[in-house]
């Protein structure tokens, strides 16, 4: 099953992807580098913080999901099954920020 992927403006990375090679992949293809540089690094690129700051929220989207067990260990047998058991989950995290819970 392939997923229908739109084609990214930007990438979303941490320092661990900051190689020349790979920002140069990515500028090739059309889509900006958001990477910070690494401490060592003898000429520092420079990083769109605001973008950069967006990381955060998809990291924690992320957590949130993998505590769900079902996601975590991956109990379905089919990628259908488990693609359909994500949307479910994501759409109960999405309606749970709109929802106060005291």
């Amino acid at each position: 099953m392939k997923l229908p992927v739109p084609n990214p403006k930007a990438m979303l990375a941490d320092r661990g992807y900051d190689s020349d090679s790979f920002r140069q992949e990515l500028l090739v293809h059309g889509i900006l580098p958001v990477i910070p540089s690494r401490k060592g690094r003898s000429a520092p690129q420079k990083t769109d913080w605001r973008r950069y700051r967006d990381r955060n929220h998809i990291e924690r989207m992320f957590n949130r999901l993998k505590q769900m067990r079902r996601i975590a260990t991956r109990y379905d047998k089919t990628a259908l099954s488990f693609m359909s058991f994500l949307n479910i989950a994501a759409a109960k995290l999405w309606i749970g920020s709109f929802v106060n819970v005291t």
